[in-house]
């Protein structure tokens, strides 16, 4: 039997690429996403292309109940998940007093709150089958504070101590843990975050299949807890703890204000 992943997020971006990464390697997919219609249309091209199973899932992770009737839904299905994608996420830029709350909310509840309920209910059936793996994408924000997407960073800071600690408490069970943390990637990204202005995303780049790629060969073929795709963010997320914590905020506002 082929093994079978979950992907939150899939419809686009980085999830759409690693669910095509899973399915080109012979994995059966759950694809998690809002719409409907692009997951149907994703879910039987799957089956097509690869020859694998698809189920297309769709929910709003915003919503308080959504994981929990995801989660039914597996059960409904007796759907076995070995590997958990937790990739949707969005972001806001602007100065926080000016940012809708509403939006904030949602992306804490998209960032942290379903990520967290995921990693629970399906980490448990993972831990007493003592086998399976859990990627949560975090991002290069998660190492540091973020003026002008203040919410967005911190959720990110979130994921990724979160995804520290679950590591250490799972790897006797069998259950390996990665938070993958891209920096900026060329995906949708950008748009719904509205950082079209913002110098970050106009000084180059990631592609999103150069993310993908190095994320699935180091979650499989490694054991590291934390990766960072591309040499340039490497660099960043080593050297900002050599920096005086009171300077780095205004050093991340001048690489992220608007041109």
């Amino acid at each position: 039997m082929n093994k079978t992943v979950l992907i939150t997020g899939a419809s686009s971006g980085i999830g759409l690429h690693f669910s095509h990464k899973f399915a080109e390697s012979g994995h059966d997919v759950i694809l998690v996403a809002r719409s409907e219609e692009k997951l149907v249309s994703l879910s039987q091209e799957m089956k097509e292309k690869y020859g694998v199973k698809a189920y297309a899932f769709p929910a709003d992770l915003s919503k308080p109940d959504a994981v929990k009737e995801l989660y039914d839904k597996l059960q409904s299905h007796q759907l076995q998940v070995d590997t958990l994608i937790n990739n949707a996420g969005f972001g806001l830029f602007g100065e926080f007093e000016d940012t809708d709350l509403t939006t904030e909310v949602d992306m804490i509840s998209v960032n942290i709150t379903a990520l967290t309920a995921l990693c629970k209910l399906i980490g448990k059936d993972m831990v007493s089958r003592k086998r399976g793996q859990i990627l949560n994408v975090a991002s290069t924000a998660a190492f540091q504070p973020g003026p002008l997407m203040a919410v967005y960073y911190a959720t990110k800071a979130y994921v990724l101590s979160f995804s520290e600690a679950l590591a250490n408490e799972w790897a006797s069970h069998g259950v390996k843990v990665t938070a993958l943390c891209p920096g900026a990637t060329e995906t949708g990204f950008s748009d719904a975050a509205d950082l079209h202005s913002s110098k970050l995303f106009q000084s180059g780049v990631m592609s999103v299949e150069e993310v993908v790629e190095e994320g699935y060969r180091q979650m499989m073929n490694t054991n590291k807890t934390v990766i960072v795709p591309g040499l340039k963010n490497k660099i960043l997320t080593s050297t900002v703890r050599f920096i005086p914590r009171k300077l780095v905020p205004a050093i991340v506002r001048k690489v992220q204000e608007r041109v």
